[in-house]
């Protein structure tokens, strides 16, 4: 059974900017990505948001911005009929070595515990390699979307030979192959 489905942010729900999502006006929803949270909702799969925002930590921006741009995010989605149970940030550079930055499983395994998620049967969505290896690290089964940084991706994964995740075109694709009958193991 789907115990929930844990998505990356930029990328995967919005569109992902080389200069980073600094506010509102900069945040664009990715085509399908609001109605494929409401495909989820109405499936009653639990949803959640991992992302990583070293924007925090270089003094881009503060966490307060950061979580009050989330918090509008939840609230669009949540008026278009979808549910995002939970956001989870990581603020730390990538040589801060924390545990919590992708491809680290910390937000995982901390939402995992505080919400009673069953790792083993939950997915991980999301556009980069670092969102996979987060996810298989975990535990859990894994799309990259080829949305965002998807199939720049996709062709490193590739000439890597990494491998043991499924590809969706983006967020809406990977919704329906999740919500397949045997899919989420029913």
């Amino acid at each position: 059974m789907l115990s929930a489905v844990f998505l990356d942010r930029d990328g995967v729900i919005n569109e992902n900017r080389d200069d980073h999502v600094k506010s509102w006006r900069e945040f664009r929803f990715l085509p399908g990505a609001p109605e494929a949270l409401a495909r989820l909702a109405s499936a009653g799969v639990r949803v959640f948001v991992v992302t990583n925002q070293a924007i925090i930590n270089r003094g881009v921006l503060t966490r307060a911005a950061v979580e009050a741009l989330n918090e509008r995010m939840m609230r669009e989605v949540r008026s278009r009929g979808g549910l995002i149970e939970a956001v989870a940030c990581c603020p730390h550079r990538p040589e801060e070595g924390c545990d919590c930055r992708k491809p680290g499983a910390g937000l995982l395994i901390d939402l995992a515990q505080r919400h009673g998620i069953e790792l083993h049967n939950a997915v991980l969505v999301g556009d980069a390699l670092s969102d996979i290896e987060a996810g298989q690290t975990a535990g859990c089964r894994t799309i990259l979307v080829l949305t965002g940084r998807g199939r720049r991706e996709l062709q490193r994964a590739a000439a890597a030979g990494k491998d043991g995740f499924m590809v969706a075109s983006d967020l809406r694709a990977a919704t329906e192959l999740l919500l397949l009958p045997g899919v989420d193991g029913t």
